[in-house]
């Protein structure tokens, strides 16, 4: 089994010639063409060859990162908005207890 890996230009704009796969000297299990449309190579998964440039990856990369970076800057702002409120509860608190105008006896004494 052997698969073609047609020509195709580079990121550098520079024309590849088409190849066979497996490569003479390279992995005999690599017979599959994979890669992108400007970086092919052999390999052995019949899924590994993406219809779009090796730079449109690089892009998504960058919606990640600053997607990641914008859920990063919610969850820290929610722990500093608990933590003020978590202070704010605390030291609003009442410092003396209330004074129910109970006052506690002794089981067993009587006043007279």
């Amino acid at each position: 089994m052997s698969a073609e890996c047609s020509s195709y230009l580079n990121a550098d704009k520079v024309l590849v010639s088409g190849f066979s796969c497996p490569r003479a000297g390279g992995d005999a299990r690599a017979v599959f063409c994979c890669g992108f449309q400007d970086v092919k190579y052999c390999c052995d998964d019949p899924h590994s060859f993406f219809p779009y440039e090796h730079s449109y990856m690089w892009w998504l990369s960058v919606g990640a990162l600053v997607g990641l970076s914008i859920a990063a800057v919610v969850l820290f702002a929610f722990i500093i908005t608990v933590c003020v409120l978590c202070y704010l509860f605390i030291s609003t608190k009442p410092r003396s207890k209330l004074d129910t105008g109970l006052s506690l006896q002794m089981a067993g004494k009587s006043s007279c």
